[in-house]
């Protein structure tokens, strides 16, 4: 008896690389009702994210979808060169409305997450934060052709922040490193994997 899986929403950073396989895949997705949220969008890894995944590229495709169940054999019929990342959002934090577009997507990860007051901390803290309007708990899955050469071992405790303002990318940035030591001052150790500049809505 095959083992059900279950559905999440969340987020897809595929790398772009202008080939005939990302070119497919960007106008699949563009047609997909599962896909509800499609950016173009240059990424920046700290270099603890380098350390893990060190065939990372510059330019991303980011989708946000509504169930993860498809996406990742969506992905792996492309055979892509380089690594994926999959964030499916099991519990979301919080959603509320923000000034100016949504143009930063960016992704941390918990070295400790020992109870639920954790994440009720974090949800108090980002929650105060303005620009910040979408905070969700996830799992990250990688999909890439090769192993990684070291595993990456916090999978299980992603944190994930859609972030809205008309400022410049670099402010954003800097905006959500003040967040993350915000979140640190509490005692929680929640480190920067990646951000996502969104450089252009494709859907």
């Amino acid at each position: 008896m095959s083992e059900l899986k279950l559905a999440y929403p969340g987020y897809v950073c595929v790398p772009y690389l202008h080939n005939h396989e990302s070119i497919a895949l960007k106008d699949a997705w563009m047609k997909s009702k599962n896909i509800t949220d499609l950016y173009f969008a240059t990424a920046t890894f700290s270099s603890e994210g380098k350390l893990y995944f060190s065939d990372s590229t510059n330019h991303y495709i980011i989708a946000k979808f509504k169930d993860s169940s498809r996406i990742s054999s969506e992905i792996k019929q492309q055979n892509l060169d380089k690594t994926s990342f999959l964030i499916t959002i099991s519990e979301e934090l919080f959603q509320k409305e923000a000034d100016g577009e949504m143009n930063f997507i960016t992704f941390y990860y918990l070295e400790y997450n020992d109870s639920g007051d954790d994440y009720n901390d974090i949800a108090n803290i980002v929650g105060k934060k303005d620009k910040v309007s979408v905070a969700g708990l996830g799992r990250l899955e990688i999909i890439s052709k090769y192993a990684p050469k070291f595993t990456f071992p916090y999978s299980d405790s992603m944190v994930c922040l859609e972030v809205s303002s008309e400022k410049s990318h670099q402010s954003v940035k800097k905006y959500c490193e003040k967040t993350r030591r915000d979140v640190s001052r509490r005692g929680l150790t929640m480190t920067n994997l990646m951000g996502l500049s969104l450089l252009e809505k494709l859907k």
